[in-house]
């Protein structure tokens, strides 16, 4: 079925990682900001974004993941990814739905709440405008850990890694966003092809940029919000997520001139946050 851009788009979410720096018993994905767990945000806006196939990826030991699914969207598809050999390979664990799709796959990460659908959109756009691959990206002030996106006459060339970039390379402050776009009729083609001969022995989704370069595809980059595409790792990201999130609906309730709007009454989960948001351009890349 075809969805509101005209293009049947399947979005594969990824909630395999273990999220030890959280610390607790309770899958990272699972953990809650205003209420509501991060997976759940996640979901939101892919079906705000009108996708109807979702897929999710979760770990060896994802039942909470599963249970949680069953009770808030039966009709995900749900594929477990049995060894962490990387972020290729956990898409590749949802292979029956990528074999089945046409159209566009979006690729997401189960930890990124502020993930908007009109960010998603965009990705979309550009496949549909001719694009094999489509990566977000975001510029910052403090590029630090994040990965590079080399662009040259328009086109996204490679995607290098903080601890591989060359000192020229690191002063570019166009950074990867980690969610990634890429047709349906190259996908898996793309995804065979990337290899691990890398220190961590894993398959990365972030080599499909090379691949499909290398293919003589078309390679693009579109700029997001750098809050749009954050990441929750530990209890300090997950502080940093809550009060971004209260602070895009203050702003959006002001925009409704809702003179009432506070953080107290726009969610009262906001009382558990704690410092004002510094350092968010500290905050660790998306993973490969």
């Amino acid at each position: 079925m075809s969805d509101n851009m005209g293009w049947p788009t399947l979005a594969v979410i990824l909630a395999a990682g273990q999220g030890t720096r959280m610390q607790s018993p309770l899958p990272k994905v699972l953990h809650p900001v205003a209420n509501q767990p991060l997976l759940g945000h996640v979901l939101a806006a892919v079906e705000a974004a009108g996708i109807e196939q979702r897929a999710v990826v979760v770990g060896a030991g994802g039942g909470q993941v599963v249970e949680y699914l069953q009770q808030v969207a039966p009709t995900v598809q749900v594929f477990t990814q049995h060894q962490q050999l990387g972020t290729a390979h956990a898409v590749l664990a949802a292979r029956p739905a990528l074999q089945a799709q046409q159209g566009c796959v979006l690729v997401l990460f189960g930890d990124s709440p502020l993930i908007t659908p009109q960010t998603l959109n965009r990705l979309r756009r550009a496949l549909i405008d001719g694009a094999a691959v489509a990566v977000a990206g975001f510029h910052t002030q403090q590029p630090g850990p994040y990965g590079r996106l080399l662009v040259k006459d328009g086109r996204l060339r490679a995607i290098r890694e903080a601890k591989d970039a060359s000192p020229q390379e690191l002063d570019i402050n166009f950074c990867n966003g980690g969610v990634m776009g890429l047709r349906a009729d190259t996908c898996l083609w793309l995804l065979e092809r990337i290899g691990n001969r890398n220190a961590q022995g894993e398959y990365y989704l972030t080599d499909a940029v090379a691949v499909a370069n290398e293919s003589g595809l078309a390679v693009t980059a579109v700029e997001v919000d750098e809050f749009d595409v954050i990441g929750v790792n530990d209890r300090e990201q997950l502080q940093v997520a809550e009060q971004l999130y209260q602070q895009r609906r203050i702003k959006a309730c002001s925009m409704q001139r809702v003179a009432s709007a506070t953080a107290e009454n726009v969610e009262p989960a906001v009382a558990a946050a704690a410092d004002p948001i510094q350092g968010l351009s500290q905050l660790p890349s998306l993973p490969g």
